[in-house]
């Protein structure tokens, strides 16, 4: 991993460059943030970048930080070209091993993955490994640009469904490969989850919009406004000459909340409010141009990721009071806990140990309060955390203008249920081999939330390339 780095270079004292001074990721003020949904991390620059890279110690191989991440980049040499100014080496580096380095260095758990596994940080501040990979793919966008290389044509056809993360990636690598390939996609613009889904303020329309067109430019069609299983089939796919096709569409069917008045106005699914409030008019489906009122109280069920871009949103939408319900205590919640500080300082409160169970309207017929049980925790469920228990008689009410619904995701079993052939299991997950992506359907791939439920944005991305590979193997044997 670190054959780049001169080995006089790695008998330097190794505390002595863990010391060095770093002032860490900059954030714009809450007060600022809260006004506009722009990206809320100020950009690193040169000087700082090298003086963040520089306290890189290089640990022997495998560097933890190496293993941590799912695309196994060679951080611990990209830290060593960073911090000579070898920026553009850096980027290309990066571009060795992951399909969107400028988006998941902005959107993975660094702390849960490269950063959370960093040695410096045992006894410190861990290396900005995130923003550093931020700084090199912005500074080679800037200086020199940034273009697909693109393989001799192979005259062979394949079919992407889904725009999203594991689909854009199998398009990239698949194009290197020579092969021909359409991306369809059932929303008006690509990107899939990082277009619809996160936020502006974490990942900037721009920077998706970007990847998207680098595929564009590298000849790879998109068709959009077309849902298969729905307006064509799989079965349609293979009729119009595509020799395999790649499901890539994803895990985005909100899990719903079984409550009286769950369905007044006023309360959202997660989905509907985040492209609602985050996705400019022009890119939004038909039944969801009319702008949202917040109102001033909202309340935000749930306790993940989705959870903390709705509280986030909701504050930047005007509203007053802005509260997480969530059953469990802060120890059990899955989300971030960096998406969760940033939250909590932009002003949102958080309300545990409690359970929603009624939706009560006001008497314009819209939401005007939520009935909640306080609970405790009990013995631990099947996934391990306590399962919570309600507390009979602890009914009480909280006040709300809008409540949005943040508790997961489920499978969409469209295209299962219209595919003969293709195995699915737990409410429509496709069934695949982990390292292909091979379904039991010859000459059809899926990877991502599709196969995988909810993860994270890179481990999709690292499905996708996998599923490409398969998929020329795949094709150069027929």
């Amino acid at each position: 991993m670190t054959q780049s780095i001169p080995s006089e270079f790695l008998e330097i004292d190794r505390k002595s460059r863990a010391r060095t001074t770093c002032d860490g990721i900059s954030i714009r003020t809450p007060e600022e943030r809260v006004g506009d949904f722009d990206d809320v991390v100020i950009p690193l620059n040169a000087e700082c970048a090298q003086v963040a890279a520089s306290r890189c110690i290089h640990c022997p191989d495998p560097a933890a930080c190496v293993l941590a991440c799912p695309t196994h980049n060679d951080i611990p040499s990209a830290m060593w070209l960073i911090e000579q100014g070898e920026f553009l080496e850096a980027a290309k580096l990066y571009r060795q091993t992951s399909s969107l380095p400028e988006i998941c260095s902005r959107v993975c758990p660094h702390e849960q993955l490269c950063e959370g596994a960093c040695v410096v940080g045992k006894s410190g501040d861990s290396i900005l490994t995130g923003a550093l990979e931020t700084f090199v793919i912005d500074y080679q966008r800037e200086v020199e640009g940034y273009q697909i290389p693109v393989g001799s044509p192979t005259g062979k056809k394949v079919a992407i469904i889904g725009a999203g993360p594991a689909g854009v990636s199998c398009a990239e690598q698949l194009v290197q490969q020579g092969h021909s390939v359409t991306i369809f996609e059932a929303l008006p613009a690509g990107g899939g989850l990082l277009t619809y889904g996160i936020p502006n303020f974490k990942l900037p329309k721009e920077v998706v919009f970007t990847a998207v067109h680098d595929l564009e430019k590298a000849g790879v069609q998109f068709e959009y406004g077309v849902f298969i299983g729905k307006d064509k089939t799989i079965d349609d796919l293979f009729a119009e000459g595509y020799q395999a096709v790649f499901i890539g569409v994803g895990s985005q069917v909100d899990a719903p909340l079984k409550a009286e008045g769950v369905d007044l106005p006023g309360v959202h699914l997660a989905t509907e409010f985040l492209i609602r409030t985050n996705v400019s008019g022009s890119l939004l489906p038909e039944h969801m141009k009319e702008p949202l009122d917040v109102g001033e109280k909202v309340v935000v069920i749930g306790g993940g990721d989705t959870a903390s871009d709705s509280l986030r949103s909701a504050l930047r939408l005007g509203a007053k009071e802005v509260t997480c319900l969530y059953r469990r205590t802060l120890k059990e919640m899955p989300g971030g806990e960096k998406d969760r500080e940033l939250a909590i300082e932009e002003g949102a409160q958080y309300k545990f140990l409690t359970q929603p169970i009624k939706f009560i309207a006001g008497d314009d017929g819209r939401l005007a309060a939520v009935e909640c049980l306080e609970m405790e925790l009990g013995e631990p469920d099947e996934s391990g955390r306590r399962r919570p228990v309600k507390i009979e008689g602890s009914n009480f009410i909280v006040e709300a203008d809008t409540a949005v619904l943040a508790l997961g995701y489920w499978p969409d079993e469209t295209i299962g249920k219209t595919t003969p052939g293709l195995e699915t299991h737990d409410w429509g997950l496709i069934t695949t081999d982990a390292e292909t992506g091979a379904t039991s359907r010859p000459g059809v791939f899926a990877g991502g939330d599709a196969a995988t439920g909810p993860d994270l944005v890179v481990t999709a991305m690292v499905a996708g390339r996998k599923a490409a590979w398969a998929i020329d193997k795949y094709l150069n044997s027929k």
